[in-house]
């Protein structure tokens, strides 16, 4: 008596399984339509380009094309890391990056904490968008206000009663585009690790509660292990991503006198490539960027499998 359910489960499971082919296979068309555009789409902005890397091997001349124009293989590369200038990009570079992940990916993660802690819908709902309006604002325009606020009239030198040109001092460079990218970006991506805390129990909320549990320890057991798997990928992706700072926002902060600190590998593409017309040497170089992004992709992501049972992307 007990298996006849399960049989008919059964049945009832392959025969939906089999209506499901039947019917793709007498309106394949519909779905060959609906993903052709994007099958086409990723195809040709995607996977095409990607034969532009040949530019990085070759002395490129638009003239001739990609392959008539003279091939130097790795020549490029060498001249970019025989460069005098080379550690000093580099280590900007890393050094940006790096400071950027250590200060700006736990802010979305403690601001989540922190709306999750309110109780009033309509307040949090206010001050979300609040926290959530910075990041509707234009790169160029946000370099212009920053650029506004650190000048020598600005409200920040009116503020600490000072008449410093911060923009042009290198070593406030980095803090500068950090802490402006705090505050653009952090509000917007705490959207996230929000929505994973609403997965949370409440019942082992409200037991930690009773127990006596004080904040952090509410966080520690209950809220925590609701968003770790949601901020390990975050991590590893933000970790592959370490050597693609901003072009533009380095590029719209940068000064005669910061030039020491705000030279980066991206800014020196767009200069030796668009501004030089050095279109080989400056792909190689985007290049190697690319390629150390990957590395670091495929290393952290096998580090963060060891530390957390297997898991990662």
């Amino acid at each position: 008596m007990s298996k006849a359910p399960a049989n008919t489960s059964a049945a009832n499971t392959g025969g939906k399984g089999h209506s499901t082919l039947v019917y793709l296979r007498q309106h394949w068309q519909l779905y060959v339509l609906f993903m052709l555009p994007a099958f086409l789409l990723t195809v040709i902005f995607r996977y095409i380009p990607m034969g532009g890397i040949l530019i990085a091997f070759t002395e490129y001349n638009p003239i001739r094309g990609i392959l008539a124009s003279e091939w130097v293989g790795f020549e490029h590369f060498q001249r970019f890391l025989s460069s005098p200038d080379f550690m000093r990009y580099l280590m900007n570079t890393l050094k940006l990056s790096v400071y950027g992940l250590l200060w700006g990916f736990p802010a979305p993660i403690l601001l989540a904490f922190l709306l999750n802690r309110i109780l009033s819908k309509s307040i949090k709902q206010k001050i979300q968008l609040v926290l959530y309006m910075p990041n509707f604002i234009s790169v160029i325009v946000l370099c212009g206000i920053v650029r506004i606020l650190l000048s020598p009239t600005g409200m920040i030198n009116s503020l600490l009663g000072l008449n410093t040109n911060l923009m042009t001092k290198p070593g406030a460079f980095r803090t500068i585009y950090i802490a402006s990218g705090i505050w653009q970006g952090a509000g917007w991506a705490s959207i996230i690790y929000t929505a994973a805390l609403s997965n949370a129990s409440k019942d082992l909320k409200e037991a930690a509660v009773i127990d006596g549990a004080n904040i952090i320890q509410q966080i520690k057991a209950v809220e925590w292990p609701a968003i770790k798997d949601t901020v390990l990928i975050q991590f590893i992706m933000s970790v592959g991503n370490i050597m693609s700072v901003g072009f533009e926002k380095a590029y719209a902060l940068q000064t005669d006198m910061n030039i020491a600190s705000s030279e980066i590998i991206s800014t020196y593409v767009y200069k030796k490539g668009l501004l030089d017309g050095d279109y080989g040497f400056s792909t190689a170089v985007g290049l190697f960027n690319t390629v150390i992004n990957v590395i670091l992709l495929i290393s952290m992501n096998a580090i963060v499998k060891k530390m957390n049972e297997g898991k990662g992307i």
